[in-house]
């Protein structure tokens, strides 16, 4: 099939994709994160074989052990940094696709502890690829990396696929560093390989589950579930807000398509919301609150701070004609999903497994609704 001609997704539903994971095997870094965390979660419900390698959850609560993600799937507690280490789970998992999110993924933090930043996502990045040389049943490599690889001019349209890459901190810098070490190693040793690699670009990502430091939605969460303001930073900055679910379902189209098309899908991709859906933290705040009556705001007195850009947001034309993907979810569905998932676990902290499972099906519907439109 020509790219172009017509989209591998089709538009087909998420019911779809369940059945076309059951039974294989899949290797997840980063599985004890937020995404990754929910990735698994997916990838279990759809019957796949499942191995997680990742550092032990960063923060408590967290939603890996708080849905006891364990369970069912082998989890490897591990550092990307350890190539050796690394390289034996991989083999010894002997996975068809790799999912690579395992990161630090905190642009404050990486004005704390630069070195670590990248270490662990460029040397990461490189013992992961390296590995996959020499995985003999590995079909499929997609390295999830950010929206901030790009070199963030301030422009008023889409950043596109073909944009420089760059990054003012050494977060966004590290990320876009690992879109140049992918494309490099693809060029370099996946040519002529069974092995295809493709990078994932998604927005800022929001859902039930993530405690991560610094970030908007769990600083809101922790201050209402302490019933105390939330102090809001960047008020006026513009991001690309998207349900978690939306961009991992991106995720699984492209390794299904390296999968079963090869280097036509071996490239970088955006995955993002609609422009309508990318607004300032103000009014993201704003719907928060109004989904949730324990929320309260408290907007900063001073904007001084490590630099963050005040203006992001992606064109995932290439996902849409291609792939066949686009997000399900516009803002005010995200918000609520994100929200209830919350409230519901604060009623009710044992709730966590279940409460993902509602709603991964609830989102297959909405996927089967829209296929039917189509």
């Amino acid at each position: 099939m020509a790219v172009g001609s017509r989209s591998v997704g089709d538009g087909r539903v998420t019911s779809d994709l369940r059945a076309w994971y059951k039974g294989r095997r899949v290797f997840v870094s980063g599985h004890t994160g937020f995404k990754g965390s929910w990735l698994a979660a997916w990838l279990l419900d759809a019957g796949a074989i499942v191995t997680g390698y990742s550092l032990p959850p960063a923060e408590t609560p967290n939603l890996f052990d708080a849905a006891d993600m364990e369970q069912g799937m082998d989890s490897i507690f591990g550092d990307v940094r350890n190539q050796s280490a690394l390289e034996r789970a991989m083999r010894e998992s002997a996975p068809e696709i790799v999912f690579h999110l395992a990161a630090q993924s905190l642009v404050r933090r990486s004005y704390r502890e630069p070195v670590e930043t990248y270490n662990t996502n460029i040397m990461g990045t490189v013992h992961l690829l390296d590995a996959a040389r020499r995985i003999p049943a590995l079909k499929a490599v997609v390295i999830v990396t950010s929206d901030k690889c790009y070199e963030n001019q301030g422009l008023d349209r889409g950043y596109v696929e073909e944009d420089p890459m760059g990054g003012h901190d050494p977060y966004s810098s590290s990320k876009g560093c690992v879109e140049l070490i992918a494309s490099a190693y693809r060029r370099s040793f996946f040519l002529n390989s069974s092995v295809d690699v493709a990078s994932a670009r998604a927005g800022n990502v929001i859902g039930g589950g993530d405690w991560g430091e610094d970030r908007l939605v769990p600083d809101i969460v922790r201050a209402a579930a302490a019933n105390s303001p939330a102090i809001v930073r960047n008020p006026d900055s513009v991001r690309p807000w998207q349900f978690v679910l939306d961009p991992l379902r991106g995720y699984l189209m492209l390794a299904r398509a390296l999968t079963e098309h090869g280097q036509e899908y071996a490239s970088a991709w955006n995955f993002g919301p609609r422009d309508a859906e990318t607004v300032a933290v103000r009014e993201l705040v704003q719907r928060v609150a109004r989904c949730w009556d324990r929320v309260t705001i408290k907007l900063p007195t001073s904007t001084d701070g490590p630099h963050e850009a005040r203006l992001l947001q992606l064109d995932c034309t290439k996902a849409r004609v291609k792939l066949g993907w686009e997000p399900l979810l516009d803002l005010d569905d995200t918000v609520k999903m994100t929200v209830d998932w919350y409230r519901a676990y604060y009623n009710d902290p044992m709730s966590a497994a279940a409460l993902m499972h509602a709603q991964l099906d609830a989102y297959d519907t909405r996927a089967q609704q829209a296929g039917a439109r189509q």
